[in-house]
């Protein structure tokens, strides 16, 4: 949104800031991942203007960032457009980087049989910044699933899987958390706030968060989250869909049961690996 600066730039800013505080931070290299981040969609083309607006930089600076990060092969330009995509670079940094996380390969076939006996879409996430990023999904043999794969973002304040995150994290990263969704939400954080605790409140009676068409009007969810051991961040896996075919009693009654017991199987797994 133009004018308002982003989770991403907002948190890059911050950390910026503190850099006559902190000699070996970056600036430079920070600005640069924070261009990375904006593409958010693997396939989108955006131009240094976005980019700019996006990053809240000057053009010049973009302009000089987008430069380098092509001759790396972070970023290709599309000379036709004028415009950028994510590189082979990037590709080959996120498949590495998703490879270190065992939890998806635990995860995978018990998402697949949810799937299969939810008929909607299952999904794996971790934190990014404000967002959830899924980095596994599974879908459901049913007409009208959600159309979501590896890479999609959700924001963590008014999603079921970012809430069940915040319900599961740290008393610490929360209480950051919160005071950054507080800022990026100014307006409506009052409101905002309230629906959040009301979500930890309901995590911590039935072991679950929902969201029956608070994130989006036409989609119902539920989410879990699971720990991978001390000083990692959890992890969490929702099931959602259309909410005329996903109904919230079918949720809690059926699915909630299996995926607590799914989370718990994963959570075992992760904590055995690591030891």
């Amino acid at each position: 949104m133009r004018g308002k600066t982003t989770g991403a730039a907002r948190q890059t800013t911050d950390a910026a800031s503190n850099a006559a505080e902190d000699r070996h931070f970056v600036t430079a290299l920070a600005r640069g991942l924070d261009v990375l981040s904006c593409f958010r969609d693997a396939s989108k083309l955006l131009g240094n203007q976005e980019i700019a607006e996006r990053c809240r930089l000057p053009k010049s600076t973009v302009s000089r960032l987008t430069y380098t990060l092509t001759r790396l092969g972070y970023l290709d330009l599309i000379k036709d457009v004028g415009k950028y995509r994510l590189g082979t670079a990037s590709a080959a940094l996120g498949a590495s980087a998703l490879s270190k996380f065992d939890a998806r390969l635990v995860a995978a076939p018990l998402m697949r049989e949810l799937a299969d006996f939810s008929r909607a879409s299952i999904s794996l996430g971790v934190r990014e910044r404000l967002n959830i990023v899924y980095i596994e999904n599974a879908r459901g043999d049913s007409t009208f699933t959600l159309n979501v794969d590896a890479g999609w973002r959700v924001p963590i304040a008014t999603t079921s899987i970012g809430r069940a995150y915040l319900a599961a994290c740290s008393y610490s990263e929360r209480a950051f958390l919160m005071d950054s969704i507080r800022e990026e939400n100014e307006a409506t954080w009052p409101n905002l706030r309230q629906q959040i605790e009301a979500s930890i409140a309901q995590y911590n009676d039935i072991g679950c968060c929902c969201s029956f068409g608070d994130w989006h009007p036409e989609v119902n969810a539920i989410a879990v989250a699971f720990s991978r051991g001390p000083d990692q961040q959890p992890m969490a896996i929702n099931c959602g869909g259309p909410k005329f075919s996903l109904k919230p009693e079918f949720l809690l009654e059926e699915v909630r049961p299996r995926m607590i017991a799914v989370a718990k199987q994963i959570e075992r797994s992760v904590l055995a690996a690591s030891y």
